[in-house]
């Protein structure tokens, strides 16, 4: 049993809260909206759901109402009271952690079980606990889906196809062993304060890994070759032993450049100086 909450928009006055541009914050009011957002994963009912940020609690009220049990992650002091009253007003399958998200280990948290990510990421970390989440070395990994609010330009780096002027490293890691796809746009008037910029939300699902290839090694290839993606291969990689060798022994004219590239031609060089 849950017992009625007042609109999100009310208890924040009531708090005193606004959003902080420090944390990179922008709250969402729109409670059918957080309710599309909620239902991108799939049926909750009982699953386990990390959130990041979840400010004054609009998202984790919908992943409430959708049934999940979820841990969420908040470094803002001022929002804790908020997120305390959403527990007991959901029977307690909110657990609150006040810590950063970056310092936290979300298997530990979730206790070996699986669970999902929704998350409307805090623009200042996003980026980086997204590229976190996609290089385990142990794969399917806990989590079973991805579903995170970007900046729109970041959301379209991610599912870019190659020779696109948005396809990058996060592209790469992104496809090389999981789906990718924008499931919803969100326009800037949505948010209180409005960002500058649109958002998206991206939908990740992980997919069958390919054999021989090392999670690590492929990171830090994308990192050296779209690092200095104006250059060429032979140039951007040649710090990284064996790479140009491996390169041509592929087939793959070293004087192209990272975004020329392939998912799975990334995969392929890998592999190569895994062997």
């Amino acid at each position: 049993m849950t017992r009625d909450l007042p609109p999100l928009r009310e208890t924040v006055k009531a708090h005193g809260l606004s959003a902080s541009k420090a944390l990179g914050q922008n709250f969402l009011f729109d409670e059918q909206l957080l309710d599309r957002i909620a239902a991108i994963p799939g049926d909750l009912d009982g699953a386990t759901v990390f959130e990041v940020g979840p400010g004054p609690g609009g998202l984790t009220r919908a992943l409430l109402r959708a049934g999940a049990r979820v841990i969420a992650v908040e470094r803002d002091d001022r929002c804790l009271p908020l997120l305390a009253e959403l527990s007991q007003a959901f029977d307690g399958r909110l657990t609150i952690v006040a810590d950063d998200a970056m310092a936290v280990d979300v298997d530990a948290l979730t206790g070996g079980a699986p669970y999902h990510i929704v998350a409307n990421l805090p623009y200042n970390v996003g980026t980086a606990l997204f590229t976190r989440w996609l290089e385990p070395r142990a794969w399917p990994p806990q989590w079973r889906s991805l579903t995170l609010m970007f900046q729109l330009e970041v959301a379209e780096r991610i599912v870019a196809p190659v020779g696109s002027n948005a396809y990058g490293r996060l592209s790469v890691l992104a496809q090389w062993r999981s789906s990718a796809r924008i499931a919803m746009k969100v326009h800037r008037s949505a948010f209180t304060p409005p960002p500058k910029v649109m958002s998206a939300i991206v939908q990740i699902l992980p997919t069958a890994q390919p054999e021989g290839v090392d999670p690590a090694l492929l990171s830090r290839l994308t990192e050296k070759g779209f690092g200095q993606r104006r250059k060429m291969l032979r140039q951007s990689l040649k710090s990284v032993e064996g790479a140009v060798a491996a390169l041509e022994a592929l087939g793959i004219d070293p004087t192209r450049r990272a975004e020329t590239v392939s998912v799975g031609e990334w995969v392929e060089l890998a592999r190569a100086l895994a062997r």
